[in-house]
């Protein structure tokens, strides 16, 4: 069988906001029906580098900061720039966060609004950005959480 993997980065936006971006590369605006690689095998193998940069242009944050994210140093970043693939942990750190940018976008509706939600200091997630409280798997449950509550307006 013949696997043409699309992006998982924008896999988990929402389906409309995936199929109008006409501000997005061409690459997140792809509608093909493919057979994709399943993800864990995808996971274990590691993300080729075009998955960071697709998380980068979605966040829109520095090359820095979302390598501070996803833990990893400034020197092993530049390795993996070189080889042009991440590794298991640092992969499954990018569905982590792509995770919470579509759950975030179900909620806001607008990337902009997505965005600017998960950058900004939130008492929900003590006093920090949801976007850095999220660098655990733990912290990224209590993102998800909080942004549970604010979907069925529970006072936070």
């Amino acid at each position: 069988m013949k696997y043409t993997d699309l992006p998982v980065v924008t896999s988990y936006l929402p389906k409309q906001a995936a199929n109008n971006d006409t501000d997005a590369p061409s690459t997140l605006r792809e509608t093909a029906t493919t057979t994709q690689t399943p993800l864990v095998q995808r996971l274990r193998e590691g993300f080729p580098m075009a998955e960071f940069r697709l998380l980068q242009e979605l966040l829109r944050i520095s090359e820095e900061e979302l390598g501070r994210l996803l833990g990893i140093s400034p020197a092993t970043l530049h390795r993996r720039k070189k080889s042009g693939h991440l590794e298991t942990p640092e992969s499954e750190r990018i569905v982590r966060f792509a995770r919470l940018f579509g759950l975030t976008m179900e909620v806001f509706e607008a990337k902009d609004a997505t965005r600017e939600w998960l950058k900004t200091q939130n008492p929900g997630t003590a006093s920090e950005s949801p976007l850095s409280y999220a660098d655990t798997e733990f912290g990224a449950r209590e993102v998800e959480n909080l942004l549970g509550r604010i979907d069925h307006g529970v006072f936070c």
